[in-house]
């Protein structure tokens, strides 16, 4: 890339960072109230990725073949396990994680 191309590309994430920081504050001002959509979807949207990313990280999970989905089973329970104990999601989160990464690098 060109300096001309370098600058205008810096200049255009700093826009777009700008922008996507600024813009709810400018539509949604402190003393108005917050639309109903807006609301449901702050309710609806965390749900619906978590769902989005179970999904997608068992999609290619084979039953009938390796380890046969037991190290990401043994995973999602542990996840449940610590969210219904702790109902702290950033431990639920990273417990799972950690207990998949060392099924999958010692046990598996």
């Amino acid at each position: 890339m060109s300096v001309t191309e370098q600058i205008i590309t810096i200049a255009a994430v700093v826009l777009g960072t700008m922008l996507t920081r600024f813009l709810p504050f400018l539509l949604f001002p402190a003393g108005k109230p917050t639309p109903r959509y807006v609301q449901y979807l702050g309710k609806a949207l965390p749900g619906a990725v978590f769902g989005l990313l179970v999904v997608y990280c068992l999609k290619n999970v084979s039953l009938l073949s390796g380890s046969h989905g037991l190290p990401e089973l043994i995973a999602i329970l542990a996840v449940a396990g610590l969210h219904l104990w702790k109902r702290q999601m950033l431990l639920s989160i990273a417990g799972g994680t950690i207990c998949y990464m060392l099924l999958v690098q010692l046990v598996f």
